[in-house]
């Protein structure tokens, strides 16, 4: 015997309709304004923590500005009455005199140059070979502990390179290297008197070799990277093909990864611009010019760093912060240089 319910005491939820059918809508409907509350709500926050996400993230990216601005402000602003008094041939006069306030930067902007580009010259091919022996050549087993000990030189401090360029790499240089350089490159017709002079051991060549040993770990690591992202797929066709080694290498590697490659190389060459302890050591520190690579010179680092501290008046400051404008001004001019070739590149890439 059951119970007999009227349809004006049954739930909402069952109350028959006009064809007999018992229906769920207002339930269904109920459930519905929950999930799409509930849905609002997720999508709120979502909106909320992308906001935040896209300001802090923002902030970033403008605190890099801002330094790099104040740098320049703070450059221009101490290096302006040194500037405003020599004028334009602050950078072509040579003599550096702090005794009678007479400054001139060419000396710094000549050492500060040929070390770079005497780093470069010798850094880039080797760092080529040792990116190509351990993405290409190396045995599996070599290829780790080799990759590795490349990394931990480029975390050596460049006080320790500089030390031991000037009490190792410098006496061993005058002793063997540069008497052969002498008697050999000393006497060719063009290049010889880039190789006469004393036989010290410092100077602008040793300046650049140091310079090299510290980059080459930098341009070899970033080399080896992008060597590693070519897809096998290519290389093994290139293989099948019938190509050598070599040719997989210039035809499918260098042109895959050109951009990486000229990235690492300025990487390396920025690092060579703005070295300061390690050429300190080694360059000489004299503010004299000469055609002898063997001769000791001075860089823009190896200058601030040796007379800031010690400079006392005014002029002598203010020379010294227009010799690090100067060197901001190189390094940017070639970085800029090196980027609008990338898009040169990549232009003309498209054209083919």
């Amino acid at each position: 015997m059951s119970a007999h319910i009227s349809p004006s005491t049954q739930p909402d939820a069952f109350r028959a309709d006009t064809a007999g059918n018992f229906s769920s809508a207002p339930t269904l409907h109920s459930q519905n304004e929950v999930s799409l509350a509930q849905m609002h709500r997720v999508m709120r926050k979502q909106r909320i923590q992308d906001f935040i996400f896209h300001k802090v993230t923002m902030l970033f990216a403008l605190t890099v500005l801002l330094v790099l601005l104040g740098i320049i402000v703070s450059l221009v602003h101490g290096s302006l009455p040194a500037l405003s008094h020599f004028g334009p041939k602050f950078i072509t006069t040579v003599e550096w005199d702090p005794v009678q306030d007479n400054f001139g930067a060419a000396i710094a902007i000549v050492g500060t140059l040929s070390t770079a580009f005497i780093a470069l010259i010798i850094a880039f091919p080797v760092s080529f070979g040792i990116a190509l022996f351990l993405t290409e050549i190396c045995p599996a087993w070599l290829r780790r502990p080799l990759g590795t000990a490349v990394e931990l030189l480029a975390g050596v401090p460049s006080i320790i390179y500089g030390m031991w360029g000037l009490f190792v790499f410098a006496p061993l240089f005058a002793e063997y290297v540069q008497p052969f350089l002498k008697a050999t490159l000393g006497k060719m017709p063009v290049v010889g008197a880039l190789f006469q002079g004393p036989m010290m051991g410092i100077g602008i060549l040793t300046a650049g070799l140091i310079l090299a040993v510290m980059i080459i770990p930098f341009i070899a690591s970033v080399m080896r990277d992008v060597f590693e992202v070519v897809p096998a797929v290519l290389k093994e066709s290139a293989y099948g093909l019938g190509c050598t080694r070599w040719e997989v290498v210039r035809k499918i590697v260098l042109p895959y990864t050109k951009t990486g490659v000229v990235g690492g190389v300025m990487l390396g060459l920025g690092r060579a611009l703005g070295e300061t302890m390690a050429v300190t050591f080694v360059i000489g520190n004299a503010n004299q010019l000469s055609w002898s690579l063997f001769a000791p010179g001075n860089s823009i680092a190896s200058t601030l760093a040796n007379e800031f501290a010690e400079a006392s008046s005014p002029l002598h400051v203010s020379s010294l912060y227009a010799l690090g404008l100067i060197l901001f001004v190189i390094t940017f001019t070639v970085l800029s240089a090196a980027k609008f070739m990338l898009i040169g590149m990549s232009r003309s890439e498209g054209t083919k």
